[in-house]
């Protein structure tokens, strides 16, 4: 077996990306010598121990990385900076600070300007989840075959960002790069359009007059569950994530809403073809994303 990566990896935030971090490092033993986990409640504290998924649990979040050489945010998105405040003054000169958040341009903003000097930064997100949370959800195959965007500023330290890069190849996971910005549009139209649309139509049926809510529960086919399913996450990250990604969701809502308006155009008066194209187009994206093997 290879040696270790890294002597102490400590992840702060046990949900479903960092307890399924959490369980791979310790299944392989090639990525941490030690993994330390940090959650906020004593609850989730006490269940990362039940469930035996680190070495070492820590309620205090500056305790935690205290000896790490590698700090992994694994919390919400809009809890980045004031956990940074936290953690800063106790992280260790050389190690490095990585995340799993699902915005990268909010990540530079609230980590950037708090990074002691020597730290090094290179913000990442593993395109991979369920619908479920909390330390119970994680599961080490989690990140096997999919795609993990790393977003370093220039100028960030090579053997820093090759040392997250091979931790994410380790977990399992295929490797990109690409800047912060670019990263936030893409997962606007690939992530967070489809869970602000399956909110909303969720909510939509939920404000249906109680008789006919009934019916649509009873006679969901599977488009309406694949919405309950996407619509069932986390509403705490996701509230985050639509803040955090605001001008790139809002610019993808837009073409949408101008899409949408012209299906609705084309059905109204009757433009068979329009609508056809339309069919089509989506089969052939179905259709990339299977040869892909990401469907």
């Amino acid at each position: 077996m290879a040696e270790p990566l890294f002597e102490r990896l400590c992840l702060l935030g046990v949900g479903l990306i960092g307890s399924s971090l959490a369980r791979v490092a310790r299944e392989r033993g090639d990525i941490a010598r030690t993994v330390v986990a940090h959650a906020k409640t004593p609850a989730t504290l006490d269940r990362v121990r039940e469930l035996g998924i680190a070495d070492v649990v820590e309620a205090d979040p500056a305790k935690a990385v205290e000896g790490a050489d590698c700090v992994v945010f694994c919390v919400p998105v809009g809890a980045n900076a004031e956990v940074m405040a936290q953690v800063a003054p106790h992280l260790k000169p050389g190690a490095i600070l990585t995340d799993v958040g699902s915005t990268k341009m909010s990540v530079l903003r609230d980590l950037g300007p708090l990074l002691p000097r020597g730290v090094h930064l290179v913000p990442g997100h593993p395109m991979a989840g369920t619908e479920h949370s909390g330390p119970d959800a994680g599961f080490p195959e989690l990140f096997q075959g999919r795609y993990v965007i790393l977003t370093p500023r220039p100028g960030t330290d090579p053997e820093a960002v090759e040392k997250v890069r091979e931790m994410w190849r380790r977990a399992g996971s295929m490797i990109e790069t690409m800047d912060a910005a670019t990263h936030d549009k893409v997962v606007a139209i690939v992530s967070h359009l489809p869970h602000l649309l399956a909110f909303t139509i969720c909510s939509t049926a939920d404000d249906l007059a109680e008789e006919t809510k009934e019916q649509v529960l009873k006679f969901a086919a599977s488009g309406f569950r694949d919405f309950t399913r996407i619509a069932s996450s986390d509403p705490t990250m996701w509230r985050d994530v639509f803040l955090n990604n605001r001008e790139a969701l809002l610019e993808m809502l837009a073409r949408f809403t101008e899409d949408a308006h012209a299906l609705g155009r084309a059905v109204r008066w009757g433009e068979a073809g329009f609508i056809e194209d339309r069919i089509q187009r989506g089969r052939k994206i179905r259709r990339g994303l299977i040869e892909r093997k990401q469907a």
